[in-house]
């Protein structure tokens, strides 16, 4: 059987997201490098691939597309799991990783990605405040979704490993005040203790900050 192709770039909170669910998992994975500052997304044989030209991208052992990092997640999980841990199939329980998957997409995510865009593809040299402060909201509805070790009570869920790579990558650039966000700053820490996240995922979301404070730096002048 051959690994499992995956269309990332290191600089990619969701496409680190899968990274660490393969991880987490077991799994081998056939990474391919896509530039998006090259538009290496844009060529017509990714496109073919994946009509939405996104990334993270997979194409399974079987020749199945999945595109999404949080549908790629699920689908690993429930594909390959030994057990229901990281997409528990209580009902219940799995509808609160559902909408912390939900929440990573439509707010963490989200807001990452309407902050740095018009910086890293567009050449602003603006850092809009109102967008700063939503990020820190943000930190805010996290911290008090924690009320256990993990998101979704005290073990590890897709919820947890969707989450940490968009969060780190925001905290990377506007870091978390421990005092403020008692909770989250106790949940990252925990997170980077995982043996595979410093190369799975730190070094890309500190690469990601460097490369904002560069782009922000060059558009000024």
């Amino acid at each position: 059987m051959g690994k499992i192709v995956l269309y990332t770039a290191k600089l990619s909170p969701p496409g680190r997201s899968v990274e660490l669910t393969a991880k987490a998992l077991g799994l081998e994975l056939d990474i391919k490098p896509i530039n998006l500052i090259a538009g290496d997304h844009l060529k017509p044989e990714f496109v073919k691939l994946n009509p939405q030209h996104t990334i993270p991208t997979i194409i399974d052992q079987d020749g199945t597309v999945v595109y999404d990092s949080h549908a790629i997640n699920v689908y690993l999980a429930t594909k390959y799991g030994k057990d229901d841990s990281l997409y528990p199939e209580d009902l219940a329980t799995r509808a609160k990783v559902n909408a912390a998957l939900h929440f990573d997409s439509g707010v963490l995510f989200a807001r990452l990605r309407f902050y740095l865009e018009p910086i890293l593809y567009y050449g602003s040299g603006e850092a809009p405040q109102d967008k700063i402060e939503y990020l820190y909201k943000a930190y805010q509805l996290l911290n008090d979704t924690l009320v256990s070790d993990y998101i979704v009570g005290n073990r590890l869920t897709l919820a947890d490993l969707s989450c940490i790579a968009s969060i780190s990558s925001i905290h990377a650039i506007f870091p978390i005040d421990a005092a403020k966000f008692p909770q989250l700053a106790a949940w990252v820490a925990r997170l980077a203790k995982l043996p595979y996240y410093k190369a799975t995922n730190q070094e890309g979301a500190e690469e990601l900050a460097a490369l904002y404070r560069a782009k922000l730096a060059e558009n000024r002048q």
